[in-house]
């Protein structure tokens, strides 16, 4: 209650102009105003810095620079850049640290732009948002409940209606290359951070075009896997297990797995950035599909960001609530939340595992 009060003081502090304006004379406080302005500015401006990135993504710049510096007026040139609007994209993406200034006129990769090079999943997840960002065109109408239909429930359809049995097939296509691409990365957090030694048996379930299952395969030689999604996803699954060659060792289910039988007695069961996609009630019936695959004393592996008080956790709260929402379903949860409702569902022994990148993926762990 001392930590509410002392909340409370602050923002009548800070919201009164007069305060501001006489607190702003003393040195400290002009340090702290200094950062806050900043802040607030960072806020107003990170639209700009969004399509910044995107623009740079779509004229594939980092792959350009890839080799080294370049003649900042000959890639204008190579790019049918205007002269003036060109050297704006560049000087905005070298002070976002994507691209940087070198003598004599030249460009090159910036510690961001760097970073991003052959790094396939988020270059992915970048060309995506542009949905996220028409949907966004009338926040007041997104977060009224007001728009009929979104860009982005469109292309993740089943996730509103998992059941369907008529979602059209290029939206699957889509949905499940951009999952192939981008869980990648999640797969090799996941895998570092979770050892699957001694493991005989797994089912990964909404294993989608199969990134997750194909890695833990792969690391595991011994690990017998089996995915299981929707028929429309698990038909592309099969595709990339046998581009694989991996058929002897994965298996893939065309099934609902709140609804249709599955096999059980597995030692792991995973749900790879599922959860976060379904609200309670449907989150709830997936942990107890995943509760009935297990063997007694298997180990359920939840996966996805997760809220929280923590930087990592305000930062995928302040993104998961709006990306789910323009979605159509789903929500971020604290590891509380996922842990109440793994309880629920029949677990026990719920625990965390740390991984190196939390906005990517958090761990918990629970026994059957």
């Amino acid at each position: 209650m001392v930590d509410l009060a002392v909340k409370d003081l602050r923002n009548r502090l800070v919201g009164n102009a007069r305060f501001r304006d006489s607190a702003q004379k003393i040195p400290l406080i002009q340090l702290l105003a200094s950062h806050q302005a900043n802040e607030l500015f960072q806020l107003c401006s990170g639209f700009i810095h969004s399509q910044v990135l995107l623009a740079c993504v779509r004229l594939e710049l980092f792959g350009r620079l890839a080799d080294g510096p370049v003649d900042s007026g000959s890639l204008q040139a190579e790019l049918d850049l205007d002269q003036e609007a060109g050297e704006r994209l560049f000087a905005a993406a070298a002070a976002l640290e994507l691209l940087e200034w070198r003598p004599s006129g030249r460009i090159a990769l910036g510690r961001l732009g760097a970073a991003l090079n052959d790094n396939p999943g988020v270059i992915a997840m970048i060309r995506h948002h542009a949905l996220l960002y028409e949907d966004l065109r009338r926040p007041d109408a997104l977060f009224g409940g007001k728009l009929d239909r979104t860009r982005m429930g469109e292309l993740w359809a089943y996730a509103g209606d998992p059941g369907a049995s008529d979602l059209d097939a290029r939206a699957v296509g889509d949905y499940s290359q951009l999952m192939a691409v981008s869980q990648a990365m999640v797969a090799e957090q996941i895998l570092t951070s979770f050892s699957l030694r001694g493991v005989r048996t797994l089912l990964d379930i909404g294993g989608g075009a199969g990134a997750f299952a194909l890695a833990a395969a792969r690391r595991w030689p011994r690990l017998d896997v089996s995915i299981v999604d929707l028929p429309q996803v698990a038909d592309i699954a099969r595709a990339r297990v046998l581009e694989a060659g991996l058929e002897r060792r994965v298996d893939v289910f065309g099934a609902d797995a709140t609804a249709d039988f599955l096999p059980d007695g597995f030692g792991v069961v995973s749900l790879v950035r599922i959860l976060h996609d379904h609200g309670d009630e449907r989150s709830l019936e997936l942990l107890r599909a995943a509760h009935r695959a297990l063997r007694p004393g298997g180990t359920l592996l939840i996966a996805e960001p997760m809220a929280g008080d923590s930087r990592a956790g305000r930062l995928v709260s302040a993104y998961f609530n709006v990306y789910l929402l323009a979605m159509g379903s789903g929500k971020p949860r604290t590891p509380a939340a996922l842990a109440r409702l793994a309880r629920e569902a029949g677990f026990r022994r719920v625990r965390r595992r740390r991984t190196s990148v939390p906005t990517i993926a958090s761990i918990l762990l629970a026994s059957r």
